[in-house]
C-alpha cells in the first residue's frame, strides 16, 4: 500500500528471529558496552549483499547500541572486507559528528531539526540529510526500591519525581497509586543523562505531553529538569539504578532486561496499568504519523495515547544519511549495511533484543529510500 504522509502507521510487525550474542564495541564519549543484547541463537545472514571495502565509521544513539552490535556482528560475519565501527556517543554528538563530515551516517532518537537539515547540505553535496527510521521500542522507567517489586506511576507523578518535587518513595502521591506496596521512607535518587540524548528528548516529550501542568520545561536532548544526578549514556544511567538504593531513571528496555532492573507500569488512564514491553510499545507506535517530506521519513509519535495496553513512552531511532552527495569511498558499504538492517532479516533480530521491528509500510519505504542513496 502506498504510504501517505500523516496517515496512521500500521501496527508493528510481530515475530522475531533469535540472534547471537552482541559484539562489544569500544566506545568513546558514553561507553555503553556494559549492557548485553539479551538475544540468543543464530541470525540469518545469507541474504546480505556485500558492497564496498574498508572501514565505515558511524556514531550516535546509545538507545540502538544493542541492536547495532548484533547488526554489525552479522554483517561483518558475511562481509569480511568491510569493518563497521559504530560508536554510541549519544544522539546529539552523533548528529554533530555527521554534520562535520566525519562519519558515513549517524544514529539519532530524534529527527533532524530544520537548521540541522540546512547544515547537512554542506556535507551532502547536491543533497541533504534524511531521517530513516530503523529501530522502535519502549523507554523503560527502571527503579531500585528495596521490597517493591511492582510499582505503578503516572505522568504527573513521574514529572514531579524528575523535577525534584517528590523526593521520598513513601510520598502520598506514590502511595495513592500503590496502596498495597510497602513503600520505604527512602530518598529518591533520580538519574538523568549527562549527554545530549534523543532518549531524554523523547522522555521529556512524554512528560510535557502527558503532564503539561507538572512538567514546565520544553522537551530537549539536553536535560532541563531541576536537580537529580547525571550519568553518561543509557548504560551509565541504568548502571546507576542497578547499584543505587532508591534510584530511578529512564532508558531503553534492552538495558532493563540485561541488568534485570524492574520497570514502572504506567497509569495512562486505560483500564489497567501498562507495562513496558515491545508489544505494548508497538501499540503506541502504531499511532505515529509520518511528518517528513519526500525521502525524509520523520515520524510524529503519540505520547498521550490512552489505548488499552499501549505503552506511550516510546522512541524511534533514525539512521541519518545523505540522500545525495555521499562520499564515493563509503557509499557502497553504507547502502549495503543499511539495506541489511532495514531488511526483513535485519528487522527480525530486533524483538529478541527488546526493540520493536518497523511497521511494514515504513520498512518498505525505508528500503526504497536506501536504494536511492547516491
Amino acid at each position: 500500500m502506498k504510504l501517505q504522509r500523516k496517515n496512521r502507521v500500521r501496527a508493528l510487525a510481530v515475530g522475531a528471529l533469535a540472534v547471537s550474542g552482541a559484539l562489544a564495541l569500544t566506545a568513546c564519549g558514553s561507553d555503553d558496552t556494559t549492557a548485553g543484547s539479551g538475544g540468543s541463537g543464530a541470525a540469518k545472514t545469507s541474504n546480505i549483499k556485500c558492497q564496498g571495502k574498508g572501514k565505515l565509521l558511524a556514531s550516535g544513539s546509545s538507545a540502538q547500541k544493542n541492536a547495532m552490535d548484533v547488526w554489525v556482528q552479522n554483517y561483518s560475519g558475511a562481509c569480511k572486507d568491510t569493518e563497521i565501527n559504530y560508536q554510541p556517543t549519544g544522539s546529539g554528538a552523533g548528529v554533530t559528528t555527521f554534520l562535520q563530515g566525519q562519519t558515513a551516517f549517524a544514529g539519532s532518537d530524534s529527527a533532524l531539526k530544520p537548521d540541522e537539515v540546512t547544515k547537512s547540505k554542506q556535507v551532502c553535496k547536491g543533497g541533504q540529510a534524511v531521517d530513516l527510521p530503523m529501530v522502535g521500542g519502549p523507554i523503560a522507567v527502571g527503579y531500585n526500591v528495596p521490597g517493591v517489586d511492582n510499582l505503578v506511576l503516572d505522568a504527573p507523578t513521574l514529572a514531579k519525581i524528575f523535577d525534584s518535587k517528590i523526593t521520598k518513595w513513601n510520598d502520598a502521591a506514590i502511595k495513592k497509586l500503590n496502596p498495597d506496596a510497602k513503600l520505604p521512607d527512602l530518598k529518591i535518587q533520580a538519574f538523568h543523562r549527562s549527554d545530549d540524548s534523543g532518549t531524554t528528548d523523547n522522555f521529556t516529550k512524554y512528560l510535557k505531553g502527558a503532564a503539561p501542568g507538572d512538567w514546565k520545561h520544553e522537551p530537549a536532548k539536553k536535560w532541563e529538569g531541576t536537580g537529580g544526578q547525571a550519568a553518561s549514556g543509557s548504560a551509565g544511567v541504568s548502571s546507576q539504578v542497578k547499584q543505587t538504593s532508591g534510584a530511578i531513571s529512564y532508558f531503553e528496555l534492552s538495558y532493563a532486561t540485561a541488568g534485570k532492573i524492574p520497570t514502572v507500569k504506567l497509569n495512562t488512564g486505560a483500564k489497567a496499568p501498562v507495562e513496558a514491553t515491545v508489544d505494548n510499545a508497538s501499540k503506541a507506535i502504531s499511532e505515529a504519523k509520518q511528518v517528513g517530506k519526500g525521502n525524509d521519513l520523520a515520524l510524529q509519535l503519540n505520547y498521550t495515547t490512552k489505548a488499552e495496553g499501549a505503552y506511550p513512552i516510546t522512541l524511534v531511532t533514525y539512521e541519518i544519511a545523505c540522500d545525495k552527495g555521499n562520499k564515493a569511498e563509503t557509499l557502497p558499504a553504507t547502502k549495503s549495511f543499511l539495506t541489511y538492517v532495514s531488511s526483513k532479516d535485519g528487522q527480525a533480530a530486533l524483538k529478541a533484543l527488546g526493540y520493536a521491528p518497523l511497521p511494514t509500510e515504513i520498512a518498505d519505504k525505508v528500503r526504497s529510500t536506501v536504494a536511492t542513496l547516491s
